[in-house]
């Protein structure tokens, strides 16, 4: 039913950066936000591992909240399970996320971008895939960066700042001369609520690409397809998490462009 409630999912806290272009582009759908915190973060487990917790996470998302369409919000459960997902769920439209290159190649001037994300992400087949699609387009310095999205969680700033120092450190020199980097790609959905701090590291002329906005876009033209689109109302959001739903609450309250309810715990 085009009034049941859009599914959105991550690992944990930074598929918000997600749910806000969801919520800007779509005013008056309803969204169930689930955070698997209790296995989190995602970037340090194994493909098995996380695609086990992705199909159960769908799975609880249906059968509690009827959900009409699921956005995965993670490039790491994106990499290692969306093909099962739509696989297992045919009838339900199912939007992953996945590092923007080829908006990153169209962005760049210098013809050098840098891409930051999970060693597991950069590690999956499926970025190999988007990558040997991208070959030779640009040169790309690729830095997986253990710990950080952990550190995003935590609320940690001493650890973020050092990270990502060391990590953008690792990717070379930035700016807009021939041979300097003049692109950044998010990799994750954690970062951009950091951008401010990954700014200090790289300058003021580099451009950065995350996937929000491509995301929503997709996800209404599915619905749109399909006829689910909700025509009225303010819209909401429901918080789930499956371990401290106050550290939920408190990111929502921290990074949400729009305020949501209280976050709830929840089992998948």
């Amino acid at each position: 039913m085009s009034t049941s409630p859009i599914g959105v999912f991550d690992s944990g806290v930074g598929g918000l950066s997600v749910l806000n272009a969801l919520r800007e582009a779509l005013p008056h759908e309803r969204f169930v936000y689930f955070a698997d915190a209790g296995h989190a973060p995602y970037g340090e487990r194994g493909d098995a591992y996380v695609a086990m917790r992705t199909r159960a996470v769908a799975r609880y998302l249906l059968d509690r909240h009827r959900i009409k369409a699921l956005v995965v919000a993670c490039n790491t459960a994106t990499a290692a399970a969306i093909h099962e997902l739509r696989g297992e769920h045919r009838a339900l439209p199912v939007v992953g996320v996945e590092p923007a290159l080829k908006p990153a190649v169209a962005a760049t001037r210098t013809g050098h971008i840098a891409v930051i994300a999970t060693r597991v992400t950069l590690e999956s087949r499926k970025f190999e895939a988007l990558h040997a699609s991208v070959a030779g387009r640009a040169d790309f310095r690729i830095v997986p960066c253990d710990g950080l999205a952990g550190a995003i969680e935590r609320g940690d700033a001493a650890g973020i700042a050092a990270l990502s120092e060391r990590y953008l450190r690792d990717a070379g020199r930035f700016g807009s001369a021939s041979g300097e980097i003049d692109t950044l790609v998010l990799g994750c959905t954690h970062y951009p609520f950091i951008a401010v701090e990954l700014r200090r590291h790289c300058g003021e002329s580099v451009r950065f690409i995350d996937t929000g906005a491509p995301v929503a876009l997709q996800t209404r033209r599915l619905l749109a397809e399909a006829g689910q689109l909700a025509a009225e109302g303010e819209g909401s959001v429901a918080l789930l998490s499956s371990a401290a739903p106050e550290a939920l609450d408190a990111a929502a309250a921290r990074w949400l462009a729009r305020p949501a309810g209280p976050a709830a715990a929840a089992t998948a």
